[in-house]
């Protein structure tokens, strides 16, 4: 089974939300970012260790071989990948990166307007933008502090 569809079963049987995946260069760290929509406050440390414990439970049944998991959440600066994540946090400050340029730049910080026709909208300085998703090669969400 592809290591991606296990941990994002195993995550979602928990009841959490598999926001990203990274893995050292050869594989030998795996970070797992969860998050749970409808609990304020985000994510916990209890939240965490029940996934990291179900999850090294799992990965060593299906021999998926490791040095060290982490399981984490997605932080202020949330990453943005599935269609999901686009129209939820519409409304929020992004910052984002194309594979390809668009207008000669790659790089655009703006207010997302949501998803619409498989585009993504953005409020950028040079006006709205309406981006393909599969030209996204990262986004991310500002971070907002209150003084």
């Amino acid at each position: 089974m592809d290591l991606a569809v296990l941990i994002e079963k195993t995550v979602n049987g928990l009841g959490f939300e598999l926001v990203d995946i990274e893995q050292s260069p050869r594989g030998r760290v795996l970070r797992v970012f969860i998050d749970k929509q409808d609990k304020a406050g985000g994510v916990d440390v209890e939240d965490c260790a029940r996934v990291s414990h179900q999850l090294s439970r799992v990965l060593t049944v299906e021999n998926v071989d490791y040095d060290r998991l982490e399981i984490s959440s997605p932080g202020l600066d949330r990453v943005l990948k599935k269609p999901a994540d686009f129209a939820r946090f519409a409304g929020s400050e992004i910052n984002l990166r194309l594979r390809l340029a668009v207008g000669g730049r790659r790089n655009f910080n703006g207010v997302l307007h949501g998803l619409r026709d498989g585009k993504v909208c953005l409020m950028a300085d040079t006006g709205e933008l309406e981006l393909d998703l599969g030209n996204i090669d990262r986004a991310r969400l500002v971070p907002k502090f209150d003084r």
